[in-house]
């Protein structure tokens, strides 16, 4: 008997932690610009983990709020996620003038921690 064959060319990699955290920031902030990254790679966990993640967000919500303000809005709205198997969180947040103004997002560092300590 043959076995089946199922060829998975230009299906979508799965990546549901990163879909979620997608979809509830877009619903929650109405962002004018929105990266979210998967970095896990660069971290001692598995391959296709969804650990650890950056996020540039640029809304309106936040003008006139500081960092920490938006910050902690960002971590109630992804609380799920982070009480889950989000480890670790990126977070660039601007207003859209400060967006304009400077479009500077920090890289990534690499993970000095676990098996990929040198």
């Amino acid at each position: 008997m043959r076995g089946i064959f199922v060829s998975h060319v230009g299906v979508p990699a799965m990546k549901p932690v990163e879909d979620q955290i997608r979809t509830k920031l877009n619903a929650a902030f109405k962002p004018v610009h929105l990266e979210v990254a998967n970095e896990s790679h660069m971290h001692s966990v598995p391959p296709n983990s969804e650990t650890h993640f950056k996020v540039v967000l640029v809304s309106a919500d936040f003008v006139n709020k500081r960092q920490v303000q938006r910050h902690q809005a960002i971590y109630a709205t992804l609380a799920d996620e982070l009480s889950g198997g989000v480890h670790a969180l990126a977070l660039h947040t601007f207003s859209p003038e400060e967006w304009l103004a400077n479009q500077a997002v920090p890289a990534s560092p690499q993970c000095l921690g676990g098996s990929k300590h040198s």
